[in-house]
């Protein structure tokens, strides 16, 4: 809904928030369901509402427990037992300054600040670890906004009596936290609060009239930050730039102007906006984010311009350059399809309002920012959050590299003319094994961003990962692939639950990039040797159908399964037989099982 894209109107959320809920929830989708705990240290029902519609936009049906005014450290220590009949999906802990127990004084001396401190953040210490205890959820926390008054004036930052400075070490002792905890978020409101402006942010009279630690024009702005960090660990995450060039990535049009009089690099005030926006989007590169060119273009301009000696994005920071005069919205569904997304995983980025509008008009789903001029690029695409990180792998920076060794791979596939020799031809090797904390971070990563491939579209956390790694109760296997192109990295997990003899397959998910190349075949080998050695006499298998998940829908199938059930929403059970009489399906892999 493009109200509720970035930039959006404020007030216009506020004031039009019940219509927009109900316009959201009458759309033919089929939302993900989450359990959301909102602890406040103020009022938090404006937050909540403002939310949930940031949610509903991206396909997120939350459901909310809100904890009484400032009740955020009771409901968790005493243990309300309505908060653990909820039983959150997630916890999000709205506190401000204002729930701090002591600023300084300048009458104290620093070894008093220094316990005040430490006693500041042993309370909220106790909480996170009680939560980790109890309810095993990811948990999004505050740090803490500046005061709304410097006392010392500049000296707060450095003196140990400024409330600055207190603030400042209390938010890098949280910061510590969160970089040893994993499924522990921080929203980070000292950064909002500086954006929007800390003296209409903190304004006091909200906090006076309604105990509301924010601006309630500030609201959207919090819960839309918010949101992004919900999608990012549900994996509503973007995953792909589809970029115009002319104007977008250099100023002036190449076709016209020839490459030497585009605007690009240092010598010209624009020309080094434009190289700045360039290095930004470079860098996406390293978070996996995968970079296209979608440009109504001569490919040879195109790649002119990439190989203009101040151009920071080379031809080779790419993996699909679509520099053509069809339509922009037929070559972005088919760099989607080439490289195995869905449209909706993209961002198209595009200095002309009419191919905005057409991309949205005729690629629903497919963000579409509303950029401005190019001085607002930067802060418009990184304000919206489209790939909010809340985990990097090894993976991640990687995954560009991955794409293209998979385009050299199709076009090898287009250059032999029998699959299976293609497939011979890759000289496959993978190693399917129980989980191992090495890649726990990728094997949660993976859960939340699979889509397509996600027979029951469970999502885990770490810590749930954690769990199954080290319970008997499962049968967990993951498994990665390399061939002569290079390594795809972990692209399979499977999940099973150990009920006597029967296994009931909570998960099994793949990466798009491999399919069709027999890793679902050598995951299900090693899924049937790993059931037999445990006594399991049938594999239960469940599809349940989403609008991404189709084509695995007779997965089970293929795998040698029977079906058995299958409800009016075409959720259907499977079952498979395991004897030892079990054929090896996988022929093409050579596999290195642990």
């Amino acid at each position: 809904m493009q109200a509720l894209e970035y930039p959006f109107d404020s007030q216009y959320i506020i004031k039009k928030k019940k219509s927009l809920k109900r316009e959201l929830l009458s759309r033919d989708v089929k939302y993900v369901e989450k359990k959301i705990a909102v602890l406040g240290g103020s009022t938090t029902h404006d937050i909540i509402a403002v939310l949930e519609l940031f949610l509903l936009n991206a396909g997120i049906r939350p459901s909310f427990y809100e904890s009484e005014y400032a009740k955020y450290w009771e409901d968790v220590m005493f243990d309300n037992p309505e908060l653990t009949e909820f039983a959150p999906d997630l916890i999000y802990i709205h506190t401000s300054n204002r729930n701090l127990y002591h600023l300084p004084q300048l009458s104290e001396t620093a070894e008093e600040i220094d316990r005040n401190l430490s006693d500041e953040f042993a309370r909220f210490h106790s909480l996170w670890e009680k939560i980790e205890q109890t309810y095993h959820c990811p948990v999004i926390q505050n740090n803490f906004e500046f005061p709304g008054y410097r006392l010392l004036g500049n000296l707060e930052a450095s003196d140990v009596h400024g409330s600055v400075n207190y603030i400042n070490r209390l938010n890098a002792m949280f910061a510590e936290y969160a970089d040893t905890h994993k499924d522990f978020f921080l929203q980070d409101i000292q950064y909002l609060s500086a954006c929007y402006g800390l003296d209409r942010w903190a304004d006091a009279h909200y906090w006076h009239m309604y105990k509301y630690a924010l601006a309630v024009d500030a609201i959207p702005t919090l819960s839309y930050n918010l949101s992004n960090i919900m999608k990012s660990i549900f994996g509503k995450n973007k995953k792909a730039f589809a970029l115009d060039l002319d104007n977008t990535l250099w100023g002036g049009i190449i076709g016209d102007d020839g490459v030497e009089n585009i605007e690009i690099g240092p010598e010209t005030p624009m020309g080094q906006v434009f190289a700045e926006f360039q290095t930004y989007i470079k860098k996406h590169k390293d978070l996996g984010v995968i970079l296209n060119v979608c440009s109504k273009n001569e490919q040879e301009n195109a790649l002119a311009g990439l190989n203009h000696p101040d151009s920071i994005l080379k031809p080779d920071d790419f993996i699909l350059i679509k520099a053509n005069w069809d339509p922009k919205s037929k070559n972005l569904v088919e760099t989607a399809g080439q490289l195995d997304l869905l449209p909706e995983s993209f961002v198209f980025v595009d200095d002309n309002p009419a191919e905005r509008e057409i991309i949205r008009s005729q690629v629903p789903g497919v963000m579409v920012p509303e950029i401005g001029s190019v001085e607002d690029y930067i802060r418009v695409l990184d304000h919206a959050g489209y790939f909010e990180v809340t985990a990097l792998s090894a993976d991640d920076a990687k995954r560009n590299e991955m794409y293209k060794q998979n385009v050299k791979r199709m076009e090898l596939a287009q250059s032999v003319g029998d699959y299976g020799e293609y497939l011979r031809s890759l000289e496959m090797k993978g190693t399917i094994e129980g989980f191992i904390p090495m890649y726990l971070e990728r094997i949660a990563q993976l859960t939340n961003k699979s889509n397509q491939f996600n027979l029951t579209t469970h999502r885990y956390t770490r810590a749930e990962i954690e769990e199954i790694a080290d319970s008997n109760d499962y049968i967990d296997l993951y498994g990665k692939l390399e061939d002569k192109f290079g390594d795809n990295g972990v692209v399979s997990v499977v999940i099973g639950r150990k009920d006597n003899e029967i296994l009931h397959m909570d998960l099994w998910i793949m990466s798009c990039r491999v399919l069709k190349r027999d890793m679902e075949f050598a995951m299900m080998d090693a899924l049937v040797k790993k059931a037999n050695e445990a006594g399991i006499k049938t594999i239960r298998g469940y599809y349940y159908p989403t609008a991404k998940n189709k084509m695995v829908e007779d997965f089970y199938g293929r795998m040698g399964f029977h079906k058995t059930a299958e409800d009016a929403e075409q959720n259907t059970t499977w079952e498979f037989e395991v004897t030892d009489s079990y054929r090896v399906q996988n022929h093409y892999i050579k596999v290195n099982e642990k």
